[in-house]
């Protein structure tokens, strides 16, 4: 069982709050990522469920037994930390069974525990190299592999694959998604990379300013923020803002035309993700700009049009684009995909 609830939970600095008031409950098996801007507290609320750092005020309950105030080897819990902090005068193997020869295991124990986690690793044919012999996405699955073989309540990353190349981060987000599936095991993972977040997580917590700003599903977080942080947050790119006014039944844009509103309560800023836009002539659609920017990425293609009043919105097209910088274009919205803000930055209900 590994169910983690976080109730009212505060980490403060003398005189400075980091963490505002947490409450969360992680159900058993599940894969929750803590996801935000540097500073936002994300790792210091995964150091305070690790024990890592002193929980100031509130409680952290793991299934259903109160942990608030035990050490971290009371917890159950195994951390993988950004720095793979292997031991080089050691094995693989040795590397892999060290927590297990400390506890008093026998050897029998340990040797059956490390071939286990290396076979779920695909590490049995590194078992008896150095650290210094392995590339950096193996000596990553080593530093997975000493957590494996605790058999712990939960696992908690702290950002493990910054240290990563982007094909190596690519090839680990894929061995970590298939261990999970595998071990079927809680595990909190920090990351100020919202792709690894879309990809991995069974739902998302998006902290700011050591509060949370929506916890959801990927698809929750993507289709409906709760407010504007979010919205421009998730995704990449980012979801298009703009201002706008209202009347109830219709938005305006700012130097556009707007159209009809669906979403109840007075908006201010308006929200459209860029692959929910399409070109075309110029006074076509809710809006006109000139092309700035053509970003050419294979299969797709971002186009950033400067619209004026409404800023620079980024559009989403097929890689065979043959649109230039410096021509003009209309942008028309699928109107069944736009969000609504109000002035304080929250999303607007549906009507």
């Amino acid at each position: 069982m590994g169910a983690i609830t976080l109730d009212a939970v505060e980490k403060w600095y003398g005189e400075a709050q980091v963490i505002k008031g947490v409450d969360l409950e992680i159900q058993d098996g599940e894969f929750v990522v803590f996801v935000g801007p540097s500073g936002c507290g994300k790792s210091t609320l995964l150091r305070m469920i690790g024990g890592l750092e002193d929980i100031s005020r509130g409680a952290l309950r793991i299934d259903g037994t109160d942990v608030t105030d035990q050490p971290p080897s009371r917890r159950g819990l195994t951390m993988v930390f950004q720095s793979y902090a292997l031991y080089p005068h050691m094995s693989v193997a040795d590397n892999m069974g060290f927590s297990l020869k400390v506890a008093g295991a026998k050897q029998t124990e340990i040797d059956a525990a490390v071939q286990k986690a290396a076979d779920v690793l695909k590490l049995t044919d590194y078992l008896e190299r150095r650290p210094k012999d392995l590339s950096g996405g193996q000596r990553q699955r080593v530093a997975i592999g000493r957590s494996i073989v605790r058999d712990p309540t939960a696992f908690l990353f702290d950002e493990p694959l910054s240290n990563l190349d982007a094909a190596l981060r690519v090839e680990m987000r894929y061995e970590i998604a298939k261990l999970s599936q595998r071990l079927n095991r809680t595990m909190i993972y920090v990351t100020h990379d919202q792709v690894e977040a879309m990809t991995l997580a069974d739902r998302i917590v998006v902290l700011e300013f050591g509060k949370i700003a929506q916890v959801g599903s990927p698809r929750e977080l993507y289709e409906n923020p709760a407010n504007l942080f979010v919205a421009q947050f998730i995704g990449s790119p980012k979801m298009n803002v703009m201002p706008c006014t209202s009347d109830g039944g219709s938005y305006a844009l700012n130097g556009g035309r707007g159209g009809q509103m669906t979403h109840q309560g007075k908006a201010e800023h308006l929200g459209i993700r860029p692959e929910h836009i399409t070109l075309g002539a110029a006074g076509t659609g809710q809006l006109d700009g000139t092309v700035d920017v053509t970003e050419y990425l294979g299969a797709d293609t971002f186009i950033v049009v400067d619209c004026g009043a409404c800023g620079q919105v980024t559009v989403r097209v097929t890689g065979d684009s043959a649109l230039k910088p410096g021509e003009t274009v209309g942008l028309s919205f699928d109107e069944s995909r736009l969000s609504f803000f109000s002035a304080d930055g929250l999303a607007l209900p549906r009507g």
